[in-house]
């Protein structure tokens, strides 16, 4: 299958791209703009390259860049931004600062009978995000786009196919965006559209299959989304070669175990092994309230369970992830350090220590390209359109110390606010929504009996990915109806407040 090999500049885009491409169904991958250039050469599948955008000037002293010789490849070629000028720094063109930095929306006109702005009328409108812009073309290209602050706004060398455009075509703000993009992939690419669920399901099953072969895999499933389909894709592949370990943490939401048990058990009769372990995670956490530790605590105790249980069931050579895309993307820095903002809850030291080779048949797709092959793959959509769910389960959302009463009063309020979402169709709309017990006890009063009790928060974000997101606006009535049910219905709650806060400042998750 081709793709389009898409050089990361350190673009906060560059993943919107990526979705972009795929959604036009052409496969894509993205690589740091140092990738190797024999890699390049290596690899018969690339049949494109995308150069991404990035925050940096291209004469500064550390400014990211990469082989020239890609130029050289015969590749149809589209610069994004930094992308342009990058192609331009490369060929001769010059780059120099804005005399107006260009932010935000801008209308773009271009030569009518452009290849690369096929079926769009001119002038439309683009999403511009840069201080510099090219004031000389390289040679053998052309101007063909220009906007009222950038005068070369788009450049092309047809003969090259080499293409450069200094807005973004994947944001939503420029509205011709896809239809850029299709051009690019289609009439200058000559790709073919023949990535989907099923081509990936069909193409990762004999990749398993290949290198599997009669060796046993062992998967961690949380019931999640990504494990689920991980789960349902391998078995599909190898059949009972397959183990699936469940881990009750007494961490889970109410009647986890079973939802799961009756899924991968009773509908697509894997084999299962459910372990109870609530009773270990429970005693390592008491008297624990930073949050930081407390995901250390059950990281390294999952990781005990795990392999005390694997120790039982024989040998396996690969352990199986749900890994996504993002997560490779992220595993991999293209834009120097960040800061650490709370531990990834996978299981990253079980390779290491058990000496297995891992089998993360998920790490080229994203969430919702997750979601595609699971209905492809069977899974029922309770499965599905779950929303996620961090794997420290209810203790990063208890603010201080886990106990099993506050665990049960949780429960009973995280069920019954999904719950009323769900009658009120709005379930699906929200990215992910939650309850988080607070470590506050207001007065109430209850009959006639003044009552001390705690505090429950309520949250419900919207977004793609989770990197950014906004709060969902609750219509009044629900919220109220969610309020006085949980007030009602669960004791030890005598207040419900409503978080109104976006990703970023805050973090989705409280802990």
């Amino acid at each position: 299958m081709k793709k389009v090999l898409i050089l990361d500049f350190g673009s906060q885009y560059t993943q919107l791209i990526a979705r972009k491409v795929r959604e036009l169904s052409v496969y894509s991958e993205i690589q740091p703009f140092n990738y190797p250039i024999e890699k390049i050469r290596a690899d018969s599948d690339v049949a494109a390259i995308i150069l991404s955008g990035g925050p940096s000037s291209v004469y500064a002293k550390d400014a990211p860049h990469c082989d020239n010789q890609i130029f050289q490849l015969g590749f149809p070629i589209l610069g994004i931004c930094y992308g342009l000028q990058s192609i331009a720094f490369a060929m001769g063109g010059e780059v120099d600062p804005a005399a107006q930095r260009e932010y935000g929306r801008a209308d773009l006109e271009f030569n009518a009978g452009e290849t690369l702005f096929k079926n769009i009328s001119s002038p439309t409108q683009v999403w511009m995000s840069h201080g510099d812009h090219l004031t000389k073309i390289p040679k053998g290209f052309e101007e063909i786009g220009c906007t009222q602050n950038a005068p070369i706004a788009a450049i092309a060398n047809t003969t090259a196919k080499i293409y450069g455009l200094q807005f973004h075509p994947e944001v939503y703000h420029t509205t011709e965006g896809k239809a850029i993009l299709s051009n690019f992939l289609f009439e200058i690419g000559k790709l073919e559209g023949d990535w989907s669920a099923s081509s990936f399901i069909e193409s990762s099953v004999h990749q398993i299959q290949e290198r599997v072969k009669d060796r046993r895999v062992l998967l961690g499933l949380s019931g999640g989304v990504d494990s689920s389909v991980a789960a349902v894709l391998i078995h599909r592949a190898i059949g009972d070669q397959l183990t699936c370990m469940f881990i009750d943490t007494g961490l889970l939401r109410a009647r986890e175990k079973e939802e799961v048990e009756d899924v991968f058990r009773e509908h697509f009769h894997m084999n299962l092994i459910s372990v109870t372990a609530d009773h270990i995670f429970l005693s390592k956490l008491e008297r624990i309230i930073d949050p930081e530790l407390k995901r250390k605590i059950i990281g390294n105790t999952f990781i005990d369970v795990f392999e005390a249980q694997a120790k039982k069931l024989g040998k396996f050579d690969f352990l199986a992830q749900g890994t996504l895309y993002p997560d490779v993307i992220e595993s991999v820095s293209f834009k120097g350090p960040s800061a650490t903002i709370k531990s990834h809850h996978n299981v990253g030291g079980l390779p290491e220590k058990m000496h297995f080779k891992l089998l993360e048949p998920l790490r080229e797709l994203f969430k919702d390209e997750v979601r595609s092959v699971g209905r492809e793959l069977g899974l029922p959509s309770k499965v599905l359109e779950r929303h996620p769910f961090p794997g420290p389960g209810l203790a990063v959302r208890i603010i201080g110390e886990i106990t099993r009463d506050r665990l049960e009063i949780l429960r009973n309020a995280d069920t019954i606010y999904l719950e009323e979402l769900r009658i009120a169709n709005l379930y699906q709309e929200i990215w992910q929504a939650f309850a988080v017990l607070l470590p506050v006890q207001t007065v109430g009063v209850m009959g006639d009996e003044r009552t001390y009790e705690n505090v429950l928060a309520l949250r419900a974000v919207t977004s793609t990915d989770g990197m950014t997101a906004d709060w969902y606006n609750i219509p009044a009535p629900v919220l109220g109806k969610i309020s006085n049910r949980i007030i009602n219905e669960v004791k030890g709650i005598n207040r419900v407040v409503y978080d109104v806060s976006s990703k970023p400042p805050s973090t989705i998750e409280w802990e």
